[in-house]
């Protein structure tokens, strides 16, 4: 049985992101995977009840979604709501759903407060990244989902080869 990766569904193209639109990811090895039928998409934000197009949301400055993962963290819209019960309920959601389908891999968006693999954004609403991670990659490698950003496609390519 070939192995079942979870997936951004905005990679996809699905219009799912804050700002209403999709981040198709074009490649070959995501056609093949797509045709293969190993996706299994998800937006754990829509998936939590947000809306779309809905304000965007950043972790606190100084922690990361580990932090929001154990509790200890908290994420805010620029409009200066506390969202964190939901993106922890969007991280619960992405687990529940890689744990069914059987999903040991996670192609996720980079960036996100959520998807977030190897960097997010400042905390401070003012479009500057650092180092760290989202709080649905946290939960799946806390997990043992091992999550890859979209532009780590060719790395997840060669674990699925093994």
């Amino acid at each position: 049985m070939p192995e079942k990766i979870l997936i951004s569904a905005c990679l996809l193209g699905e219009p799912v992101r804050y700002n209403g639109t999709g981040l198709s990811l074009e490649n070959t090895l995501l056609s093949e995977w797509k045709t293969a039928g190993i996706l299994v998409p998800l937006c754990p934000e829509v998936a939590a009840g947000f809306q779309t197009p809905r304000p965007p949301a950043e972790i606190e400055a100084g922690q990361l979604g580990t932090d929001v993962f154990a509790g200890n963290g908290s994420i805010y819209e620029n409009t200066g709501r506390d969202v964190s019960e939901q993106f922890r309920f969007g991280a619960d959601l992405a687990v529940k759903t890689a744990i069914e389908a059987g999903c040991r891999f996670a192609l996720l968006t980079d960036g996100s407060p959520s998807c977030g693999s190897s960097f997010i954004y400042s905390g401070h609403h003012d479009g500057q990244t650092r180092s760290g991670m989202g709080v649905v990659t946290a939960a799946l490698r806390h997990h043992g989902v091992e999550v890859f950003a979209q532009h780590q496609i060719h790395e997840l390519a060669e674990q699925l080869r093994r």
